[in-house]
């Protein structure tokens, strides 16, 4: 059985002779006009459809988001039609656009749909599955009865550059939305790294490297990797079991300025210096000092040593220890690296690290 369905619609030409339609439509009714055309092979091995399966994770996380208050998908569903959608003109064209009606056939056979999702499957998917009576979203849709058409706008939808790694940690802080996963365990490190870049009292001031403190020579990651290790099990773990929810966020501050300061204090020309100059700016110095900070810390519980002061004695330990920016690292057993040596990898930065906290926890005992 076939019915079809009239929606109030916007029509644009481009180029010589293509056509675009949007309209608006209930997001639940999605899939009673489009299927999505899965990626396989034919029985000759030729290449049928162009859509991946579905990614369960990413439409649990769009289905959450959905469901929670006052949702926005301002992002267009992309369908390409076949020739047996019509448009209806309505009055005369104005400048680009044409306003009329789409209508759409609807079969009960949902392997007879006229139209196949081309971008937004996994939000389409998501719609589908919300515990949501509606949810309106707009249609971007072209007419083709060629799936190379639709394969190749697949490909140009989404090949597009993502945005930069750096550009979304330093959005998230002013983000009040709800994210995936993986992006609302950076939210906390972002805002730490926000506050570190901008507070006028921070060693950090405009040092770290973002996209609005491009002149920063600290690498954003660096200090990302430094505060999500401490959030992880670290000083910054200890203040978010002990510390009233509302003074958290400024304890973390406190407690990460003042060991920096008292870094940058104990070698102010390594501070000052590019990592290329530098090991102590660098990956290596950023993440292993990390550490340092985190056991400064739990030896402050531990005492009831003033923080400050056990930082400070902390770093006086390890300073003759340390080439930032010359000399040879003298890890022992005959092992000597050369300054500049060292590098921002796990294993160098787990070495450094173990050797600064092996001398500082010798100075304790």
């Amino acid at each position: 059985m076939k019915r079809s369905i009239r929606l109030p619609c916007i029509a644009i030409h481009q180029g010589e002779n293509r056509r675009l339609f949007t309209f608006a439509i209930d997001g639940k009714e999605l899939h009673s006009i489009a299927q999505v055309s899965r990626l396989g092979r034919g029985e000759d091995f030729g290449l049928l459809g162009y859509q991946r399966p579905e990614v369960q994770s990413h439409i649990a996380e769009i289905r959450t988001y959905l469901e929670s208050t006052n949702p926005l998908l301002p992002n267009a569903i992309v369908i390409a039609f076949d020739k047996g959608v019509k448009f209806h003109p309505a009055g005369k064209k104005s400048g680009i656009s044409q306003a009329g009606e789409i209508e759409i056939p609807v079969f009960d056979d949902e392997h007879e749909r006229v139209g196949w999702i081309v971008d937004g499957q996994q939000r389409s998917a998501a719609l589908r599955d919300a515990r949501l009576s509606s949810f309106p979203v707009f249609v971007t849709a072209f007419l083709t009865d060629s799936e190379s058409d639709q394969r190749e706008q697949f490909i140009l939808v989404n090949s597009t550059k993502p945005l930069p790694k750096g550009l979304i940690y330093e959005l998230l802080p002013e983000t009040e939305a709800v994210l995936s996963r993986a992006l609302e365990q950076r939210r906390i490190p972002s805002m730490l790294l926000n506050r570190l870049n901008h507070h006028l009292s921070s060693p950090f001031r405009l040092i770290i490297k973002t996209p609005t403190a491009p002149e920063g020579y600290i690498q954003d990651n660096s200090v990302l990797r430094m505060i999500g290790t401490s959030l992880h099990d670290g000083a910054l773990y200890r203040i978010a079991l002990t510390t009233p929810e509302q003074e958290r966020f400024d304890t973390m501050i406190d407690c990460l300025s003042l060991f920096w300061r008292s870094v940058a204090e104990a070698f102010p020309e390594a501070w000052a210096l590019p990592p290329r100059r530098s090991r102590l700016s660098h990956g290596v110095g950023i993440t292993s000092l990390g550490h340092v900070m985190d056991a400064a810390y739990d030896r402050h519980l531990r005492t009831g040593q003033p923080l400050e002061s056990c930082f400070e004695q902390s770093i006086s330990v390890i300073r003759p220890l340390c080439a930032w920016t010359s000399g040879y690292w003298d890890f022992g057993g005959g092992m000597n690296r050369k300054w500049d040596e060292v590098q921002n990898t796990t294993k160098d930065c787990h070495m450094v690290a173990s050797f600064l906290l092996l001398k500082l926890r010798q100075s304790w005992r």
